[in-house]
């Protein structure tokens, strides 16, 4: 089963995909989409709408995770969020894929054993998970975490 895990964000989603058979797990690929700031919300929603549409052409994952939305203190950072969520989901949606939403904490705890850990204790533990997988950036890894975490948590569809 191949699993896209996606840590969406307007500046930048990023992704990851692993391949998860029993308890085994394989780094397939993985990724970031940045999007132009100057660029109008439309556009904006558009380039990650296409970008993911085409990842999950060219891999075809059985299923993809993504981490639930959480509240920032400022509302104009939350809609945005919201909004990138949509373009993300769209994707999926588009694709006829499965979607798992896992909150970061939970994410957090299936990774690293505790719902606390800091983003470089997630991102040494995927190291030790997928050992010499080179990690596009830390949205990237994020998505990897989510990835990694909605394969532990052993939901099929």
């Amino acid at each position: 089963m191949l699993i896209l895990g996606l840590d969406p964000s307007l500046s930048c989603t990023g992704w990851g995909i692993v391949r998860a058979e029993g308890s085994r797990l394989a780094h397939v690929a993985n990724g970031q989409v940045p999007t132009d700031p100057r660029a109008p919300m439309a556009d904006r929603l558009h380039t990650l709408h296409l970008a993911l549409a085409g990842l999950i052409a060219a891999h075809r994952p059985g299923r993809a995770a993504v981490e639930e939305v959480f509240v920032n203190k400022n509302p104009q950072s939350t809609l945005k969020l919201a909004q990138a969520r949509g373009a993300v989901l769209a994707a999926c949606g588009g694709a006829g894929l499965p979607v798992h939403e896992h909150a970061a904490r939970l994410v957090k705890k299936a990774v690293v054993g505790t719902g606390a850990a800091e983003k470089q204790q997630v991102q040494a533990m995927l190291r030790v998970l997928l050992p010499g997988v080179a990690i596009a950036g830390p949205d990237a890894a994020d998505a990897l975490a989510v990835a990694i975490a909605d394969a532990y948590l052993g939901r099929d569809d």
